[in-house]
């Protein structure tokens, strides 16, 4: 039997022969990339089992995973925060965006390299922190921590604050080595408006980073001393407020949904205009818009409170900050949409995903407006609509986007081509699996169906002590779909992993530019050398494709004489 010889991946940042120490005190930019990109990954595997766990359990009225309520809080408690705090905040800024950035810049390093290992390693801390949680039990108080109940509990919440406390200075110190790079180390002839908007949008996420982090720190540092030395800041039994916790964690949580979306957007603008080969339309919009999010997002925490008994006026104000924040990111869906209109598509893995993006968070983001409606949120409020708009926003947009980039720069990482059908496949099995799990979460959260319900027998068949209570059947019907739907989903990102790890052992070697891609992170051999550049690349503008040409026995874009 013939067998298949694979090119070896030239001298590169992966082969370095001081072997593993090497990586432990590297200060590569790249290198820290990557273990971030594998410890990211990992987190989204083991929130994904969890999810699996949940779904199962709600397939059928009555205990199927899980025997008691408890143990169901523990159980979603541990998905979200593992899925927030070790995946959607950190999953683009510190894997691509550690990767990427520098080489699109045309440095050798980020500014502060040292810096920059230490938020490795204070995500592998916090990291640990949350794996002792789930080795002494899991905690059972949301992945929000509100007081008073997460004040009184007897699961180990003061870890998991810790934990989350030391992941913040891990994306504090991300952000401080983002803002330093793009503002000191911009090559000659790169001026802010010709800087690939992917920095952009890490630009924008690491204003959020550095101005917002901060408050959820103190936020939980101050509900960790209230559970160790009693005193009264949020618990009302001590003299505290509740109330006040939801005011800081919102202040820093809504815009944290830009940090984990802006980076997202930033992906998908790269993606959109390569692979359908015309100069982005409306740059300048884009760009202004990534700095609109980020400063909008911190006017907007309060619909997040509209059943906390704030005042009415008060609720409609924060109701027209809503609305007034999907400006900008309406701006970008239609500058996209503009993009691709008579562009030359190309159906890669890296697009299928980008499409599926601006499908999804359209969804999600539509959904947003009905949630930002007073009378429409407090129907749904805590309900699996809620549900379904977050995952339409945070899954089907930074999930969508974080495996938009790695088929994007998977060959730039690796220096290995993957299977593209196979990509393609798993894109289409995603798109589906997604919509069967969270698109019937719409229709019975709308009907009443909360959420965080462990059994919900009372909701699908009458009850004697409520004869007013009207049964609602079909949630058992929806909820079967949903199941199904999640398992096709994660099956699909499976097919991803299996496609792109698979790769490594048996793909050709990625040429320097098989995308046609003008950034600069595309003008260095894959996998990049050590150094980076050779010598200097030249700046110009990075979404003109004029000067590139297809070079079919090299299967390679190169550059015009």
């Amino acid at each position: 039997m013939a067998t298949t010889q694979v090119e070896p991946v030239p001298d590169s940042y992966l082969t370095d022969p001081r072997g593993l120490r090497s990586w432990l005190v590297t200060r590569d930019h790249k290198r820290i990339g990557l273990m971030f990109l594998v410890l990211i990954s990992a987190s989204l595997a083991l929130g994904a089992v969890f999810a699996l766990l949940i779904r199962t359990e709600l397939t059928l009225p009555g205990g199927q995973v899980v025997s008691t309520g408890a143990a169901y809080n523990r159980l979603f408690t541990l998905h979200g925060a593992v899925m927030i705090f070790l995946f959607v905040i950190p999953a683009i800024p510190s894997s691509f965006g550690n990767f990427v950035l520098p080489i699109m810049l045309g440095a050798k390093d980020v500014a502060f390299p040292r810096l920059n290992l230490a938020s490795l390693y204070l995500y592998v801390v916090g990291m640990v922190f949350f794996l002792l949680v789930l080795l002494l039990g899991g905690i059972d108080t949301g992945w929000t921590f509100y007081p008073p109940y997460s004040t009184s509990t007897a699961t180990p919440v003061v870890l998991a604050v810790v934990g989350a406390f030391i992941l913040g200075f891990s994306s504090i110190f991300t952000g401080i080595n983002f803002l330093v790079t793009i503002h000191t180390m911009r090559p000659p002839g790169m001026g802010w408006f010709r800087m690939p908007l992917f920095l952009w949008s890490l630009y924008g996420t690491a204003v959020i980073q550095v101005l917002a982090t901060p408050v959820l720190a103190i936020t939980l540092l101050l509900l960790a001393v209230e559970r160790v030395l009693g005193i009264g800041i949020f618990d009302d039994k001590l003299g505290g407020d509740p109330i006040l916790f939801q005011h800081f964690f919102w202040f820093y949580s809504h815009p944290a949904v830009y940090i984990m979306i802006l980076p997202a957007m930033g992906i998908i603008s790269e993606v959109i205009s390569v692979f359908s080969r015309k100069h982005i339309f409306g740059y300048d919009f884009i760009a202004y818009s990534s700095i609109a999010i980020a400063l909008l997002g911190f006017l907007v925490w309060g619909h997040h409170m509209f059943v906390s008994g704030q005042s009415p006026l008060v609720a409609m104000i924060f109701s027209a900050l809503t609305f007034t924040v999907a400006i900008p990111s309406a701006i970008k869906v239609f500058n996209w949409l503009a993009t691709m209109y008579k562009g030359s598509i190309e159906l890669t893995p890296a697009m299928c995903f980008a499409l599926n993006f601006i499908f999804l968070f359209g969804i999600g983001g539509l959904t947003g407006l009905f949630l930002g409606a007073l009378a429409t949120d407090l129907h749904v409020h805590d309900t699996a609509f809620v549900v379904a708009h977050f995952h339409y926003t945070m899954a089907g947009g930074v999930l969508m986007a974080f495996l938009a980039g790695l088929f994007y720069w998977w060959p730039k990482i690796t220096g290995r081509m993957y299977r593209v059908g196979w990509g393609q496949l798993a894109a289409l099995v995603v798109l589906i699996g997604f919509n069967l799990t969270y698109f019937p979460q719409f229709i019975i959260g709308a009907r009443g169906m909360p959420r965080r319900f462990f059994d919900y027998t009372q909701l699908v068949q009458p009850d004697p002590d409520f004869p007013m209570l009207k049964p609602h059947p079909e949630f058992v019907y929806y909820q079967i779909i949903s199941t199904v739907g999640g398992f096709l989903f994660v099956g699909g990102l499976v097919l991803v992993a299996i496609n792109l790890i698979g790769s490594c052992f048996g793909g050709r070697k990625a040429p320097a530019n098989p995308w046609g891609a003008a950034t600069l992170e595309w003008q260095c051999d894959s996998p990049p050398p050590r150094e980076n550049f050779a010598s200097a690349p030249e700046a110009g503008d990075c979404y003109d494709y004029d000067d590139l040409e297809y070079d079919e026995q090299a299967q390679e874009y190169v550059k015009l004489p």
